[in-house]
């Protein structure tokens, strides 16, 4: 492939009280982006937006069929759109591999790690791991691990990895990550995603240090209706459960687009500092506009996220070409 430069980007906003939608995005031509989990909710509203407005965006999804059918509805609605799809499964670290030794661009220009499961029955990835911990953070933290070549060779770099607002409640438990004393469904969601945070953190102090021109950002999109509480390993619950979670969806929860304005903020605010977390403005961050949120203790809690980052770079088999800080004053624990 022959590379392309991407468009000097202009400002997102044209006055500080301006309400961001995906109409500000500015022009993305030229650039090359990966969303995960792109077939549905969060993940297709923004690759969609992204090519609206000129990216190149490869749909990374686990199912083909369901694949090619977003790629339809994707051209159907931006007739323009530069897209592709490519196979991947987070909860299997060989197709993690065969997706990141397969890539078939010079570059990456934006990961969008927005793929996941929340809520689900005990189980185990393909490697042995909890499930929510082995795709939402190792399967995450293993295709940004192994792109980091790619997204290298980029002018501009960018890595957005989608948390929750949940978070904010998990007690984080290094000796049971992966469920190694009891399962908990909620418990282990909050933490996978509080893990997230960690890893999106740490990953902008690296390349910081290391003087690298990369940018990771974490976003939480609220509550949003999309399919991770019904579909997945949740499409065999009772009857009982999916009547409960679907009125839940239409009584609760934002429509999917209002969902996936943090993460389009984050991957396309030119101006926007590494090490930014985005999360809607409104109580309990579960609606509302993108702002920036900086009183998170996991933000500020780098013993903990190096912690975690050696386990990951260990249990995924998955090293990063971005060295630790030569010096660090461990800061609180979760």
């Amino acid at each position: 492939m022959t590379r392309t430069t991407p468009t000097p980007a202009t400002s997102a906003r044209t006055s500080p009280n301006e309400r961001w939608t995906p109409g500000s995005i500015p022009d993305q031509s030229g650039r090359l982006a990966v969303v995960t989990g792109a077939n549905s909710g969060i993940g297709y509203v923004t690759a969609r937006e992204l090519t609206r407005r000129g990216a190149h965006v490869v749909l990374a999804c686990r199912n083909h069929e369901r694949a090619e059918e977003a790629i339809e509805r994707l051209r159907a609605e931006v007739p323009h759109a530069r897209a592709e799809q490519r196979l991947l499964d987070l909860g299997d670290l060989a197709s993690v591999r065969r997706f990141a030794e397969g890539w078939p661009h010079d570059r990456l220009d934006l990961l969008v790690n927005n793929a996941g499961i929340a809520m689900v029955p005990f189980s185990r990835t393909a490697d042995g791991f909890e499930s929510q911990f082995g795709v939402n953070h190792l399967g995450t933290f293993a295709l940004t691990g192994l792109l980091m070549p790619r997204l290298l060779a980029a002018p501009h770099p960018r890595v957005v990895t989608v948390s929750s607002e949940g978070q904010r409640f998990a007690r984080f438990d290094l000796d049971n990550l992966d469920a190694e004393r009891g399962y908990r469904t909620l418990f282990a969601y909050i933490q996978s995603k509080r893990a997230n945070l960690y890893f999106a953190t740490e990953l902008q102090r690296r390349a910081d240090a290391a003087g690298l021109p990369l940018r990771s950002m974490a976003v939480a999109p609220g509550l949003t209706r999309t399919n991770v509480l019904t579909g997945g390993a949740n499409s065999t619950r009772s009857r009982t459960h999916a009547a409960l979670m679907r009125l839940l969806l239409r009584t609760a929860f934002r429509p999917t687009p209002e969902g996936a304005r943090t993460s389009l903020y984050a991957a396309t605010v030119p101006d926007l500092p590494g090490g930014s977390y985005v999360v809607p403005d409104g109580p309990l961050q579960l609606r509302g506009e993108p702002v920036l949120r900086s009183r998170e203790r996991a933000l500020l809690d780098t013993a903990t996220a190096h912690r975690l980052w050696t386990l990951s770079e260990r249990l995924t088999g998955v090293p990063y070409p971005i060295p630790a800080q030569k010096s660090r004053r461990p800061s609180g624990h979760a």
